[in-house]
């Protein structure tokens, strides 16, 4: 088997691997969902998505669980209708409910939705069926205490980001008749997208308040519109911790199983394609991290903070923050520990992260992030170019020796014992290692495979425009001429290969680069140009070698 087979297959497989795994997130079995209708949670059903009652830490004490008989719903009357405000900063363009305080919607004001739609917004987060969405946050208390059904008040309806502010505080004010009163302030930030929550709780009541706080993140399970069936990404919750690392919670791990642990620092997220929503808490607290699945196709994924006691007259307040945006490793980074892991590249992120570096590197020089993959593309080829030249040696060489094969076959005609042992003695004679070629392109496979990476899960590459017709790397080629190039070059390259001796294997080498053409027409762009680039280059270094080791052994056949 010569080099060429090898990498072929091997891509081949790589290929048909990535739609298994597609096919697997689309119709492999699932646990029973209710039909997907636009419909928002009704406002008096039991508070099933509310944390559990539990020891949430080991040193502080059980928290009442709200839908108990002894526990109010809300800590105040459920009956009492809310309101939407509206915020809008320069990143986004939010709804929150004054139920709860929740963040029932999130537009990503930098991000259109599509890149011929440059004025409509993607929504991150919504309230409806399908791709339900949100984010939630209240107190726990053996005292009165608002959680996420709480009736909050807010002075404004509106809110906006004025030119020279630089912080947007959003006060909900929630209080009870024996006179604790909660101030649930959201705090957005200019050019960022972390939401910053300040629940202080002013006691002014005559017995002392002690109470938790916790946050969470609500969706359901994606619907799969406007995914690629040929691209599979990762949607559903992730949590880190410096004990476990990164650790994926599915959501049919979360249907089957509750999880429940106490986490110093760490984070959790909801993670998909491109974006995320992730609850940051403070480095130094420790949380109770857990998970649900209160019915009707919802996961809920969150933490719960230790107990703090308010003495009467005193106050008190509780933080944390939340990131809904877009998967931007540099911000991701300085917000909290390994919260870039989100962007997931899968066991070889060790080479992929150097990769996605050399590619900002190259983007920050040329501004365009198609040029850069073709730079990455040229770096990668003369790094492995010794290896890559093994590899042609060794092709050209068996190149030469082709009709003394194929004198072989006809020799021995189906009987491929013989015709094998015959084989093996001309590699003997001639000296020539048949599997010469592949070690070398098997070192390059994880990297190729790594850039696979980078490409698909960068959203620095979404809607980025490269040339001409190509105006979105991260969409298929409205005109398909990459994927065609890709093929002709493909079909160039095995021009260039020994023809195998057996003729299905000949048959199934011609028939690769049709497969191939047609599976890389609905990839995304940016993957496609780099595949083309690496190919054409292949193309080139294949040639120029096997052209210098004919032209050798052109020259030494006058001296025998």
């Amino acid at each position: 088997m010569d080099n060429q087979r090898l990498i072929l297959f091997i891509a081949l497989a790589f290929v048909l691997f990535l739609t298994w795994e597609a096919w697997q997130e689309d119709y492999a079995p699932k646990p029973a969902a209710t039909a997907a209708v636009e419909t928002t949670t009704p406002a008096l059903e039991p508070p099933k998505d509310v944390p559990f009652a539990q020891q949430t830490l080991a040193d502080t004490p059980a928290v009442i669980k709200p839908d108990t008989p002894e526990a109010s719903t809300t800590g105040m009357e459920a009956s009492g209708s809310s309101q939407r405000i509206n915020v809008v900063t320069d990143t986004l363009d939010v709804i929150i409910d004054t139920r709860g305080g929740d963040i029932r919607q999130a537009d990503l004001l930098k991000y259109p939705v599509a890149s011929d739609k440059p004025d409509e917004p993607f929504r991150l987060m919504k309230e409806t069926f399908p791709n339900l969405f949100v984010a939630q946050s209240g107190l726990l208390s053996n005292n009165n205490a608002p959680d996420h059904y709480a009736i909050f008040q807010s002075e404004k309806n509106d809110y906006l980001l004025q030119p020279g502010q630089d912080e947007l505080r959003v006060p909900l004010v929630w209080q009870d008749e024996d006179g604790v009163k909660v101030t649930k302030t959201l705090i957005f930030h200019r050019d960022s997208h972390v939401i910053d929550i300040e629940q202080k709780i002013e006691n002014n009541s005559a017995e002392p308040w002690q109470g938790s706080q916790y946050r969470q993140l609500q969706r359901s399970r994606p619907d799969g519109s406007g995914e690629s069936a040929f691209i599979y990404t990762y949607t559903g919750g992730v949590i880190y911790s410096e004990e476990e690392k990164y650790e994926k919670l599915e959501f049919d791990d979360m249907a089957e199983n509750n999880l429940s642990r106490d986490v110093d620092g760490g984070w959790a997220a909801m993670i998909q394609h491109y974006f995320l929503a992730a609850i940051v808490p403070p480095a130094d607290e420790t949380n109770h991290f857990y998970s649900k699945a209160p019915g009707d196709d919802r996961f809920v994924l969150g933490m719960v903070s230790p107990s703090k006691t308010v003495d009467a007259g005193q106050s008190d307040t509780f933080t944390t923050r939340f990131y809904v945006g877009p998967k931007d490793q540099s911000v991701l980074e300085e917000l909290a520990d390994n919260l870039d892991l989100t962007v997931d590249y899968g066991i070889l992120s060790v080479i992929a992260k150097p990769l996605f570096w050399v590619l900002s590197w190259f983007h920050s020089l040329f501004g365009n992030w198609g040029w850069a993959i073709l730079m990455v593309t040229l770096i990668i080829k003369l790094i492995f170019y010794p290896l890559s030249a093994a590899s042609y040696r060794s092709m050209a060489n068996m190149r030469k020796f082709a009709p003394k094969m194929q004198q072989l076959k006809e020799r021995y005609g189906d009987d491929r014992q013989r015709m094998s042992q015959a084989m093996m003695e001309l590699y003997k004679k001639e000296k020539i290692n048949p599997l010469g070629g592949c070690l070398p392109m098997v070192v390059q496979i994880p990297v190729f495979i790594a850039l696979y990476w980078v490409l698909l899960e960068s959203v620095e590459l979404r809607q980025a425009p490269f040339i001409f017709w190509i105006q979105d790397l991260s969409i298929k080629d409205p005109f398909y001429v990459l994927p065609l190039l890709m093929g002709v070059s493909m079909f160039i390259q095995q021009k260039l290969n020994p023809p195998p001796p057996d003729p299905v294997q000949a048959k199934v080498m011609m028939a690769l680069p049709i497969i191939f053409t047609l599976f890389f027409a609905f990839f995304p762009a940016g993957l496609v140009l780099y595949w083309l680039a690496n190919s054409v280059l292949s193309v080139a270094q294949q040639w120029y070698i096997t052209a210098k080791i004919e032209k050798a052994a052109a020259a030494a056949t006058p001296n025998k």
